[in-house]
């Protein structure tokens, strides 16, 4: 049984051979070399969201947070477009597709990382100042 699976598989591979070439030529034409600026581009982004502005910053600790776990990344945020209110319920609503994106989405470790993000999709950015964390160190067994 054994020999005969491995005469069949010898088989397809022979005529898999036969059929499909086993190096591939690429066409140098299709290779485009891309900007770094150029990233959105190639996504299929709409021109309208390529050229946005972002606000690079460091959030401040919430108040119901008092060790230092989440203190120091840094987040891109994007400025709002036109929203208007739905006249049936009264939400608000928008047409852009970036507007609950970096709240959530875009958290780095420091400040380079993410004007090299903001630079590699050709946003223009403004860096906020960081904000730096008062933590009280307190002696509580006096």
């Amino acid at each position: 049984m054994a020999s005969s699976l491995q005469r069949s598989l010898n088989i397809a591979r022979a005529y898999r051979s036969a059929f499909v070439p086993a190096t591939r030529s690429l066409s140098s034409e299709a290779l485009v070399e891309l900007k770094p600026s150029e990233v959105g581009m190639v996504s299929g982004i709409p021109e309208e969201h390529l050229r946005r502005r972002v606000i690079i910053y460091s959030p401040a600790r919430t108040a119901t947070q008092q060790g230092s776990g989440k203190v120091g990344r840094w987040k891109i945020n994007f400025l709002s477009t036109q929203k208007w209110e739905n006249p049936l319920m009264g939400w608000t609503s928008t047409g852009d597709p970036y507007a609950n994106v970096g709240e959530a989405g875009l958290s780095f470790d420091s400040e380079e990382a993410a004007k090299a993000f903001a630079e590699k999709h050709g946003w223009e950015y403004v860096v906020k100042k960081r904000h730096t964390p008062l933590l009280k160190v307190q002696d509580l067994c006096t």
